[in-house]
C-alpha cells in the first residue's frame, strides 16, 4: 500500500553493508593493536583503496565521487523519501484513539521534527502566542523553535486539559508528552512508535514515524513561496544539498505520470485528430496572378 518493501527471507543490502563495515573496522582495530593472532583482515578494502584514503587526489573544482570501500560490500540502492498522501493521512489521523496522539501527529507533520526530537519538548516550550514549539535537535543537541499550525495547538490544548484532570504532573520544566495511564511516565520513542503502528494496522499500511517528517518536507518544498534554505533550517540539516533527495520523483508520482500517459494514448487512438487540409494555392494569389477580380 505504501511502496515500502516487506521483510524478506534475506537481509537487506543496507543491513549487509552495515555489518561489513562493522566487521572490517573490528578486524582493523585488532590488527593495529596486535591483540591476537590475526594476519590479514577477512573483510579487506578494494585494491585501489588499500594504499590511500577515499578521494585522496580529489580536485576541489570537481564534486566528490562515490568510491567503493569494502571488497565484499554490496551496492546499496538509493532510497526515495515516502510521502503520506493527504487522504491516507486523514485515515490514519481518524484511527488515533486520544487527543495526545492527534496532537503528536499534527506537530510531526507541521514541524518536520524527528519523532524523538518532538518528545524532548517541555511544557514551557509550547509557545501558543508565537505558534512555535521548542525541541532539542538530535545531532547538535541545540534548542530550536519550530513553527507549527494552529490545529496542532488546538489538539495540544485538548490533550493537556484532559491529562491535567487525570493528574498528569504539571510544571514548566515537566515533559510535554506523558503516557496515558498510571504510573505517569514521560512518553518515549518506542511507545510513540507502537501508537502509530496500531493506527497503521487499521489501514493495513506500513508507514513509519519518519515518513511524517518526509511528508512535512514535501509540503514545504511544494510551496513556491517557501525558500529551500528556510526548509533546511527547519529540518535541522547542515547542508542545503541534503534536500536534493526530495527532487527525485516518488513512486506515486511515477505511477501517476505513467497511467496519465497511457490514458492520453488511449484517448488519441479512440478520438484521432482530424487530418490536416490538403495543400493548395491561395485563390486570392491566383486572381492576382491571372488578373482576375478578387472573390
Amino acid at each position: 500500500m505504501t511502496g515500502k518493501p516487506s521483510v524478506g527471507k534475506k537481509y537487506a543490502p543496507s543491513t549487509r553493508a552495515h555489518c561489513e563495515t562493522v566487521l572490517r573496522s573490528f578486524y582493523d582495530f585488532h590488527l593495529e593493536r596486535n591483540t591476537g593472532s590475526l594476519l590479514v583482515n577477512p573483510f579487506p578494502l578494494v585494491r585501489s583503496r588499500r594504499s590511500a584514503r577515499a578521494n585522496a587526489h580529489h580536485s576541489p573544482e570537481k564534486s566528490y565521487s562515490n568510491q567503493r570501500t569494502g571488497l565484499y560490500r554490496p551496492k546499496v540502492p538509493k532510497r526515495i523519501p515516502r510521502q503520506i498522501p493527504e487522504e491516507k493521512y486523514t485515515e490514519v489521523f481518524a484511527g488515533l484513539r486520544s487527543h495526545r496522539d492527534r496532537a503528536l501527529l499534527a506537530f510531526w507533520v507541521a514541524t518536520g521534527a524527528r519523532a524523538e526530537e518532538l518528545l524532548t519538548s517541555t511544557q514551557s516550550d509550547a509557545y501558543v502566542g508565537e505558534q512555535t514549539i521548542g525541541v532539542i535537535r538530535k545531532g547538535s543537541r541545540a534548542f530550536q523553535e519550530l513553527p507549527a499550525t494552529r490545529d496542532a495547538f488546538v489538539w495540544l490544548r485538548l490533550y493537556q486539559e484532559e491529562a491535567w484532570k487525570k493528574g498528569v504532573p504539571r510544571g514548566r520544566k515537566r515533559p510535554l508528552w506523558w503516557t496515558l495511564r498510571r504510573p505517569w511516565r514521560p512518553l518515549q520513542y518506542d511507545a510513540a512508535r507502537m501508537m502509530f503502528n496500531r493506527a497503521n494496522e487499521l489501514l493495513g499500511a506500513n508507514w513509519t514515524l519518519h515518513d511524517l517528517r518526509h511528508t512535512a518536507t514535501f509540503l514545504m518544498l511544494d510551496d513556491p513561496d517557501m525558500p529551500p534554505v528556510y526548509v533546511q533550517h527547519i529540518l535541522g540539516h547542515k547542508y542545503l544539498s541534503t534536500l536534493d533527495i526530495y527532487n527525485r520523483p516518488t513512486r506515486d508520482d511515477i505511477i501517476t505520470a505513467g497511467l496519465a500517459h497511457h490514458a492520453r494514448q488511449q484517448q488519441r487512438r479512440e478520438n484521432p485528430p482530424p487530418a490536416p487540409p490538403a495543400p493548395a494555392y491561395n485563390p486570392d494569389s491566383l486572381n492576382v496572378l491571372f488578373g482576375r477580380p478578387f472573390s
